[in-house]
């Protein structure tokens, strides 16, 4: 018999059981995100936590609840860490003419230490969420974040151009750790109903990061040299990891496989194909597929055409249009709070339409009118992925970590992919053609956004996805 009953104050508790007999639902410590169940006859088959295998603890586990210090210190947490992992992966774009110069590269070829690290990193997603199953979340992000650090403050010191590139390779997979854990991470810790809201504190975290990789890096390279700039913001990131070591809680809503042993979650392979098959989860793929796409392709081509006519904008001025990012930390925040009281679909289509909007603004003649549009579209694509990010956590039924580094794989493949084919479009059809591209790719996956994530809430309504013989299927 399955039955669910609400806590104690009213408030659903989020858990089901099968039971035989008698049963009891109580509140006990309401404020610390635990529910217990007494006077049960009976529960069946060792029930298993969604999304990982793992057994609960004696206690039911139902997240930090909002305004805890808990919480607090989680959604602080993360933000830090967001801070430290993409300030030193964009940290290079700022000073790449000065790298240019200085090791005597032409500019494509010093592309390639921005491109090296996003390379990395959707190498490393996949290996570390295996890391993360093993050992746990908190404990693999620490080593991540440790490691990423410790390879930004030496790459800069590369005595050779291969070995920059070699080195940011392998910082840039050390940084995987961080994305491919912080949303499963805050998913189970976080009381469902302000998960959203804390994917957005995360998101807005890795705004500021690479704003403020590019923003310091930039001048220090100016006044001292391009190797000082980028070791300055390694200098950051390491004040900004520990204080993500300090504040970050132990997980209570995970048991590492090491510590339960054989769970019955299947392996590897087993929980990438489950979330691959998920129509609703490839839908949520293609968001990052498709936003991140245009969204690098937005900033990787407008500043050419800002520094032709009628603009003829000064290199200086044009570095400045990171600024915008801002629009982005603000956007991703507020995504989450939105998205927590309105739904998820509804935010991630507002979103969308705000990126298509800002975008079509930048056509214009009038240098005001670019720049709002920049904001415009800026806002739009961070409030995107703040809801497609954290949506695609909470919609996993098992392998929660695989689903979320899956995510950053098309993520950063769509950085790659549509980053070098918007060039294509810009040298064919300058900037309008590469507007267009940008437009179409947001529209495209507003359609599929309609078209598969049904649904009156983000994770409501839901088709179940397909649980292989052998995975959890005691406690939904």
């Amino acid at each position: 018999m399955r039955l669910q009953g609400p806590a104690t104050d009213g408030r659903p508790c989020g858990v089901a059981f099968h039971v035989q007999g008698p049963w009891t639902v109580t509140a006990t410590r309401p404020s610390s995100g635990f529910m217990s169940v007494s006077n049960v006859d009976e529960v069946v088959s060792d029930p298993i936590r969604p999304g990982s295998g793992a057994p609960f603890p004696p206690e039911t586990w139902v997240g930090h609840s909002h305004g805890s210090a808990e919480y607090r210190r989680l959604l602080a947490g993360l933000f830090f860490a967001g801070v430290a992992t993409f300030a030193q992966l964009y940290s290079p774009q700022a000073a790449l003419p000065l790298i240019a110069v200085d090791l005597k590269i032409g500019a494509a070829d010093a592309a390639l230490i921005v491109s090296a690290a996003t390379i990395g990193l959707a190498i490393g997603v996949i290996p570390w969420s295996v890391v993360a199953d093993r050992i746990g979340r908190v404990q693999a992000m620490s080593i991540a974040v440790t490691a990423a650090t410790a390879f930004g403050l030496l790459v800069p010191f590369a005595t050779s151009f291969p070995l920059l590139l070699t080195g940011r390779l392998f910082e840039g997979a050390m940084v995987g750790g961080v994305p491919a854990i912080a949303i499963a991470y805050l998913s189970e810790e976080i009381e469902p109903q302000h998960a959203a809201r804390a994917a957005g504190t995360y998101v807005a975290g890795t705004s500021v990061g690479g704003l403020l990789g590019r923003l310091v890096a930039g001048p220090v390279a100016e006044r001292a040299n391009w190797r000082i700039g980028v070791f300055a913001v390694a200098v950051l990131c390491a004040f900004a990891a520990a204080l993500f070591i300090a504040l970050v809680p132990e997980p209570l809503g995970f048991v590492p496989r090491r510590a339960r042993g054989s769970g019955r979650d299947g392996g590897l392979l087993t929980r990438l194909a489950v979330n691959l098959r998920s129509p609703r989860i490839l839908a949520l793929y293609a968001q990052g597929l498709l936003l991140m796409g245009g969204f690098v392709a937005l900033y990787n081509y407008l500043g050419f055409r800002l520094s032709a006519a009628p603009f003829n904008l000064p290199q200086t001025l044009i570095s400045l249009l990171f600024i915008a990012y801002l629009a982005g930390t603000w956007s991703a925040a507020q995504a989450g709070v939105l998205a927590a009281r309105f739904g998820r679909r509804p935010v991630l289509m507002i979103a969308i339409a705000s990126m298509v909007a800002g975008v079509l603004l930048t056509l214009a003649t009038v240098l005001v009118v670019v720049l709002i549009g920049l904001l415009v579209a800026t806002a739009g694509f961070f409030a995107a992925h703040a809801v497609a990010s954290g949506w695609t956590g909470a919609e996993a039924v098992i392998g929660r970590a695989q689903a979320s580094s899956l995510y950053n794989l098309f993520y950063y493949a769509g950085s790659s992919l549509f980053g070098w084919l918007g060039g294509l479009f810009f040298v064919t059809w300058g900037w309008a053609g590469t507007a267009a591209m940008i437009v179409l790719l947001a529209v495209l996956a507003g359609v599929l956004a309609v078209l598969l994530l049904n649904g009156p809430d983000g994770s409501r309504g839901s088709t179940p996805i397909a649980v292989p013989a052998g995975a959890p299927s005691g406690i939904s």
